[in-house]
């Protein structure tokens, strides 16, 4: 294979243009006849032939091409659907001489049914009628299917789009309106500014009955949200509710966050934030054009949890923050697609600490890291950045290790380097690759030169291999001296696992005798290192606010002193990872489960939200660990444990509550109603649904989000009934899915089977199918029936969401440990691939025998000694 040119490489690989092209501006005009399904349009390519050749070759995938012409003479058009492919060629057979060339196409095509490409999303409109959008979605290799182009990341070139809409009709793209002309026919033809040098995955246009707010000027940038007819406001008491000015708050504190941050001016010519009813991802980073399901866009801060406040910001600085790292600088080819995400994730949730600072953002974190620990703990995990050949394996890089283990691992990064320096090298590699394509080691070689630390072998050892580190730590008895000794933490019952070592970056924290605490950095680069302190020590706290990706072991009197005094001396984000590190090591069959139970239960004094939420989750896996007896035991072991948590809540909010207050306090209600089954907590649940559908202003939204998943698990058909009616009637996107995911914790089968039936009928969005799937299969009573009716169902499934969502749905498997599960799923898998998921479906899979591994000891030493004390 030949060095790429522009990033394009040789024709040997299948995947991969030739480099004897590419394409520098792009004229493109569409026209969507969006009641006939289909589109026309016509592209005027410039384009530099860098060497002879006798034959040009684009990107095209499921288009028809009517014409085609190079350099204005008719050309000879070859289709290859198998590559998404169109060679153009002379009818002489001559070849094309390096120079400056235009190629023009004209094709058509149909909307794209998988929600990538060019598709139609449907919706009702304001007076109950069917309704239809037409919208992009072309990360990563989907822009081919609505415009023949070089589709590749580092062909960047600059745009100028002209859309053709349907009358009654208006259409946005990348760029703002220059021009807007209405024809004979009734449609109308906008015209928008050239774009700036980006890549094809982040052209964007959306074409409907669109509303748009009144923009908001951001120091010159105009900022507005779009949406479909209706849903930007909700009926309150006495007015209509904006949704869109949460998001407009967000998006003017995010430019001018991100814009300070790196040093450079937001890159593009305004930003619309657009609300898609039909969208696969969570939001997508298209240069001006930023698209977002609307549970994550329009939101009703009044009505809203603060969970669900956090996850809209979240995602919205997510997506600005691409508008510097990953449009205005991109990777060069999809291997680096982690980077993108991982440090969007990143600088997503430093901005979301900067906005409500007493959300506590990084402390919060912890929450989705356990997830990444979780994974990456596997023999079958991957490196962050791993070879991407096909698009299958692109899509595959949308998971878990790219978001939360790649943000973790640039977070390690920037507290060990210190957030000043870090930032100054991340300023150097964004003014060095503006407009152009990088590597990641482009980013560590720029923050190396700024910080004169060993920056890339750092990061290559946590880049290049997978899983992490397993810290253990022993105090010398006199105090004076910190071992650190690191090996590949594993869990039992998955696979071998091979014996590695990490440079890692670690921040410790110690308690002179008589003096205040000390914290210092170290770099552990090998399978042991001793550190000598300064003073005798009373305690040591290794991972230091939880900087580092790693798990941490204490000797069990050392664990046992920190315990003792978490509230003191530990801080939330330590506390938590304390709760987090003990979980892993029942996994890693080093401690029990009732010495897991033991530690819970002497943290009961706690007050953070975050540090509860793992504890939450913690009695949440024991109680998948017993039944008869002994979950009746640990029922009671968990009220008694929470109810004194609640009780200085109280059930009623306070005038001085803050969001995380209420937060906690729903989350603890729900934690008495499901895993302490408390009858009282139950039927106060049950009032409280009834008073909120009535009128929701009524209730606390953290107190009806509980409410509702507590009712559900003991929900009856007239439940069900108002569920699905509240479902279909919300006035928050985010109420109408709080009732439809609650309604896969309904305890009858039949009331399962009537949500399943309304899935295969495509009444369920296929957005939303997925999730619900997904919380269905950890339905305790009927998780076999489902998972049976999946595997019944699985064709239909396939055919009906969108391929990025199979796998995703398959994440509960995990809890299916009966006799005889994990052989059973294996099998299945064997015969039905997941191809654009085989990576997670084989963590899947794996952490399944771990979750069975762990169900077979328990049983049988911790069951039996709740049993026995019941």
């Amino acid at each position: 294979m030949t060095a790429s040119v522009g990033g394009v490489t040789d024709a040997v690989d299948p995947y991969r243009l030739p480099a004897d092209t590419r394409a520098v501006h792009y004229r493109l005009e569409l026209r969507p006849d969006i009641d006939a399904e289909r589109f026309s349009g016509t592209v005027s390519i410039d384009v530099e032939v860098l060497e002879a050749t006798d034959t040009i070759v684009l990107n095209s995938d499921a288009l028809t091409i009517d014409a085609a012409t190079v350099g204005g003479a008719e050309a000879t058009v070859s289709l290859d659907a198998e590559q998404e492919r169109v060679a153009l060629t002379r009818p002489d057979g001559a070849a094309f001489a390096p120079g400056e060339t235009v190629v023009e196409l004209a094709f058509e095509g149909g909307f794209n049914d998988q929600l990538v490409g060019f598709y139609l999303s449907r919706f009702t409109d304001a007076d109950g009628n069917p309704a239809k959008l037409a919208t992009t979605q072309f990360e990563a290799t989907h822009a081919r299917k609505a415009f023949p182009c070089w589709d590749e990341p580092a062909a960047k070139a600059t745009f100028d789009i002209t859309i053709v809409a349907p009358a009654g009709t208006v259409a946005v793209a990348n760029t703002a309106e220059t021009a807007r002309t209405e024809l004979d026919d009734g449609s109308t033809r906008f015209e928008f500014a050239t774009t700036m040098k980006m890549s094809t995955y982040l052209v964007a246009f959306v074409i409907g009955p669109l509303e748009i707010t009144d923009t908001v000027d951001v120091d010159g940038v105009p900022l507005r949200v779009v949406h479909v007819p209706g849903r930007g406001s909700r009926s309150g008491e006495d007015s209509e509710i904006d949704l869109t000015s949460f998001a407009l708050e967000c998006g003017a504190f995010g430019l001018r966050y991100f814009s300070d941050y790196f040093g450079i001016p937001y890159p593009g010519d305004k930003v619309d934030l657009i609300a898609i009813p039909d969208f696969a991802f969570g939001a997508m980073e298209n240069l001006g054009c930023i698209t977002f399901r609307e549970a994550l866009l329009l939101i009703d801060p009044a009505a809203a949890t603060q969970a669900e406040l956090q996850r809209c910001a979240d995602v919205i600085f997510h997506e600005l923050a691409h508008m510097w790292f990953g449009d205005l600088v991109t990777m060069k080819w999809w291997n680096g697609l982690w980077l993108n995400e991982a440090f969007a994730t990143f600088m997503e949730m430093r901005c979301t600490d900067a906005f409500r600072p007493h959300w506590q953002r990084w402390t919060d974190f912890g929450l989705t890291r356990t997830e990444a620990f979780g994974v990456d703990a596997l023999a079958s995990t991957r490196p962050i950045e791993f070879e991407v050949v096909s698009p299958e394996d692109a899509e595959g890089m949308f998971d878990i290790l790219t978001y939360e283990k790649g943000a973790a691992v640039v977070r390690m990064l920037e507290q060990y380097l210190g957030e000043e320096p870090f930032r100054a090298g991340i300023r150097r590699y964004m003014a060095a690759h503006s407009y152009g394509n990088a590597e990641t080691t482009d980013l560590w070689d720029a923050i190396e030169a700024e910080t004169s630390e060993p920056v890339r072998r750092i990061m290559d050892s946590w880049i290049f291999q997978g899983g992490f580190p397993l810290l253990s730590v022993e105090l010398a008895p006199n105090g004076t001296s910190l071992t650190i000794a690191q090996d590949r933490y594993s869990p039992v019952g998955g696979d071998e696992a091979a014996e590695q070592t990490w440079a890692v970056p670690v921040r410790y924290r110690y308690q002179p005798v008589g003096g205040d605490p000390v914290t210092a950095t170290a770099l552990v680069d090998g399978p042991e290192l001793e550190i000598a302190l300064d003073q005798a020590a009373e305690w040591v706290v290794v991972n230091a606010e939880g900087a580092s990706f790693v798990r941490v072991a204490y000797t069990p009197e050392a664990l046992d002193q920190l315990a003792s005094v978490a509230l003191e001396v530990l801080t939330p984000v330590e506390r938590f990872a304390l709760v987090d590190d003990a979980w892993a090591a029942v996994l890693a069959d080093s401690m029990t489960a009732a010495g897991f139970l033991d530690l819970l239960e002497s943290l009961t004094a706690e007050i953070d939200r975050s540090v509860w939420q793992r504890m939450i989750s913690g009695f949440g896996s024991l109680d998948r660990l017993v039944t008869g007896a002994a979950r009746e035991q640990l029922q009671g072991i968990v009220h008694d444990a929470v109810a004194p948590a609640l009780a200085g809540l109280t059930l009623t909010p306070q005038d001085d509550d803050d969001d995380r207050t209420r937060q906690l306090r729903g989350d603890l209600i729900r934690a008495m109603g499901v895993i302490g089954n408390d009858p009282e907590i139950q039927d106060e649940a049950k009032r409280t649904v009834s008073v909120g559908r009535r009128d929701p202003e009524l209730v606390e939204s953290s107190i009806m989000a509980a409410a509702v998943d507590v009712t559900a698990r003991l929900g009856d058909d007239a439940d069900l009934a108002d569920y699905l009616e509240s479902f279909a009637t919300a006035g928050t996107p985010q109420e109408e899915l709080r009732y439809l995911y609650a309604t896969a914790d309904f305890p009858e089968w039949s009331h399962l089977e009537v949500v399943m039936t309304r899935i295969l009928a495509g009444e369920i969005r296929s957005q939303n199918a997925p999730f619900w799937i997904h919380r269905a299969l950890s339905n305790r009573p009927h998780q076999a029936a489902v998972w049976a009716w999946v595997t019944e169902h699985w064709d239909e499934i396939n055919e009906l969401f969108p391929s990025s969502s199979i796998v995703r749905l398959l994440g509960a498997l995990t809890v299916h440990t009966a006799e005889g599960d994990a052989e059973a799923t294996a099998a299945f898998f064997e015969t039905h691939p997941v191809p654009q998921g085989s990576a997670t479906l084989a963590q899947i899979l794996e952490r399944q025998r771990v979750a069975s591994a762990l169900a077979r000891r328990e049983e049988g030493r911790f069951g039996q000694l709740l049993a026995a004390d019941a």
